[in-house]
């Protein structure tokens, strides 16, 4: 428990260059299949897919090992589980945020 700061300073610096890597590469595809504003929304959903799925992948077997449970359950089938579940909300507040808002005058 006493590296878990350290780790999750690292964790977050490399999590946000590979979100912000990936989202770039969606965001060509969705300008091209979407428009912009779909581009938009797909490369905020990227980044902080990106950055949250790092976080518990890395968070999950500290949480385990303080509540004195095997850490080893937390396994990939289990923390991608979750992490795409939580895709899944971060996805659709993005685009219900993004797309419905007003229009700026």
């Amino acid at each position: 428990m006493r590296d878990w700061g350290r780790m999750l300073g690292r964790e977050l610096g490399v999590a946000a260059l590979l979100g912000i890597t990936m989202a770039l590469a969606v965001s060509l595809l969705g300008v091209f299949r979407g428009g912009p504003e779909i581009a938009v929304v797909v490369a905020l959903t990227m980044v902080m897919v990106v950055i949250v799925g790092s976080l518990i992948g890395m968070s999950l077997p500290f949480l385990l090992s303080r509540f004195r449970f095997d850490p080893a359950t937390a396994s990939a089938p289990l923390i991608t589980s979750i992490a795409d579940a939580t895709g899944v909300v971060i996805y659709f507040s993005v685009a219900t945020w993004l797309l419905t808002m007003p229009a700026a005058v």
